[in-house]
């Protein structure tokens, strides 16, 4: 299991993943999620992956090599696609061409699970930063200034934090801390999701990453920011009337 989200915001696009791929008493396995593709003053695009290791491992193998697309005969790769729609459709292209690998490399699919979700954002020169997440058919979504947050994985903990404070007119610096407080609740919930954890932020026209890093146990910023969430949970809980229902009749 994993957890990714992206947010985008009207000054660029933070994009957040865990590394843990597998959990358990005495067995736990990490890998990088995040993967960025960029050729500053041009293009940056950068690829959350969550779902089967070898599909999703063949597709960033894909973008980054090229592979040649059916319709036009062409070596198609990130560094080629001329919009971010593009690259989203390349993503596609690759999600399909990787599992039908994976699928016919397994004997009777053995009841392996070849299912994958992607997150891919970025910006290319010329046009605006945007955010999609694509499927495992190949199809996507994109996210909007009205719901500016996608996310892949064990989304269910950490999606009622970006409910209630993401907003896609929130500084790019807000929208990396309601990420990591996502995040945070996301470990805190489920073993299978865990640091270190990997960060990118993208600001607007810049086509060169802002901040590029790892969070790991030992990260202070992150420390506090766990401690001092946890106490403002508790002091918001404590703040409000305790409930007036005692010695009430049905």
């Amino acid at each position: 299991m994993t957890y990714c989200c992206g947010i985008l915001v009207r000054d660029g696009l933070v994009m957040i993943a865990d590394t843990r791929t597998n959990a358990g008493l005495d067995n736990i396995a990490t890998f990088r999620k995040l993967h960025v593709f960029e050729k500053p003053g041009e293009r940056v695009l950068m690829l959350a992956t969550a779902g089967n290791l070898s599909v999703t491992q063949g597709v960033v193998n894909f973008l980054t090599e090229g592979f040649e697309n059916p319709e036009t005969g062409e070596v198609e790769s990130a560094m080629t696609a001329g919009t971010m729609l593009q690259a989203a459709q390349l993503v596609g292209r690759a999600v399909r061409r990787s599992r039908m690998e994976a699928y016919n490399s397994v004997e009777q699919s053995n009841g392996v699970s070849f299912d994958v979700s992607l997150l891919l954002g970025g910006q290319i020169a010329g046009g605006a930063p945007r955010l999609f997440m694509i499927y495992t058919a190949g199809n996507s979504i994109e996210c909007t200034p009205d719901t500016n947050y996608l996310q892949i994985g064990e989304h269910k903990y950490g999606k009622p934090i970006l409910d209630r404070a993401a907003n896609y007119d929130s500084d790019i610096y807000d929208a990396l801390k309601i990420g990591l407080i996502s995040m945070d609740s996301t470990i805190k919930s489920n073993l299978s999701v865990g640091l270190p954890i990997d960060v990118g932020l993208l600001r607007r026209d810049a086509f060169e990453l802002e901040v590029s890093t790892r969070i790991d146990a030992s990260d202070e910023y992150f420390r506090d920011l766990r401690e001092r969430w946890s106490k403002a949970l508790r002091a918001a809980h404590m703040g409000i009337p305790a409930p007036p229902y005692r010695g009430r009749e049905k």
